[in-house]
């Protein structure tokens, strides 16, 4: 891939299929909302777990033009980080505990590397869980994927310092075996006294099995990328949801197979289902906050603006 110098200040989008992304319509209207004069953005996309040369070349010249800002990172965020490791002057202290780069900005001719999963992560869910909600049902939490976001998510939900509001057991699943021995190493530096599972899931029918273990009211994750970066679901159409279980989709668009099998049994078993929409919102204004040094709100009158703009722009 070549790459042609930016004539306006630029954020990039690396993914898988940048080009069908909410984002493409919402940068703009955000843009001219946050006053980012001229700013745009363009898609960069690799395969899944591509050459690392790929992923070099292109933040080598992210740092070394100077009309591009930074990156946010999606679905590569580890290869990224392992091909580019040395490429970076600064790394913060989410991407040097999860292995992991979700967004790439500059500071003072530094090329930094940060993750912002934890925090973007961590709103997202405290946002649609409420307060306090694993302490109230005592619920388990189960992750399909592990890689970054499961990652994140799973930092901010074992963390000691919560106290009481922990997963009663968390449960993360995988298709290869070495990205499980990677988030074993990552939460061990975390800490934590939850229990945590680690399971080799070759075929659906294996996180099937698991969704019949879990507890009431637990909180059930596709973080696989399925319904989005390739088709499908991680479940069956025969899985069974705990009763009172909170289906949340990473994905917010594509497919969408895991939101489906949720909500044919949400009346049933009176299910919460959320798709990763809130997430993407959080996601891309941590990053634009990052790569344009602009202060973002989280909640509040202006966040409510963001996402009625970003709403509307994406035409959901």
């Amino acid at each position: 891939m070549s790459y042609q110098p930016a004539t306006q200040p630029t954020l990039y989008f690396i993914g898988v299929t940048t080009t069908k992304s909410s984002i493409m319509k919402v940068f703009p209207a955000w843009a001219e909302y946050l006053g980012l004069k001229g700013a745009v953005i363009k898609g960069i996309d690799f395969k899944l777990h591509d050459d690392p040369a790929a992923y070099r070349a292109a933040v080598e010249f992210i740092r070394d033009d100077p009309l591009s800002l930074g990156a946010l990172v999606t679905t590569h965020k580890i290869d990224l980080f392992h091909a580019c490791r040395d490429l970076f002057d600064t790394v913060d202290e989410h991407a040097l505990l999860m292995d992991e780069t979700s967004c790439i900005s500059k500071r003072g001719g530094r090329l930094v590397c940060h993750a912002k999963d934890p925090i973007s992560s961590g709103l997202a869910i405290d946002g649609f869980l409420g307060e306090d909600y694993f302490a109230r049902t005592s619920a388990d939490l189960f992750s399909m994927g592990a890689g970054g976001s499961t990652i994140a998510l799973s930092w901010h939900l074992m963390r000691k310092s919560r106290g009481g509001n922990v997963p009663a057991r968390i449960v993360v699943t995988n298709r290869s075996q070495h990205r499980l021995d990677e988030i074993r190493r990552i939460h061990q530096q975390v800490e934590s006294d939850v229990p945590v599972e680690y399971l080799l899931a070759e075929t659906p029918e294996a996180n099937d099995a698991v969704l019949k273990t879990l507890k009431p009211g637990s909180l059930v994750i596709n973080a696989t990328g399925l319904g989005k970066d390739a088709p499908g679901s991680p479940l069956t159409d025969a899985a069974e949801f705990p009763q009172h279980a909170v289906a949340w989709d990473l994905n917010y668009r594509g497919d969408l197979v895991f939101l489906d099998q949720a909500r044919r049994q949400q009346a049933g078993k009176s299910l919460r289902i959320e798709d990763g929409w809130t997430y993407f919102l959080h996601g891309w204004t941590q990053v634009i906050a990052e790569v344009f040094d602009v202060t973002i709100p989280t909640s509040g009158p202006s966040f409510d603006e963001i996402s009625r703009i970003a709403i509307q722009a994406a035409g959901r």
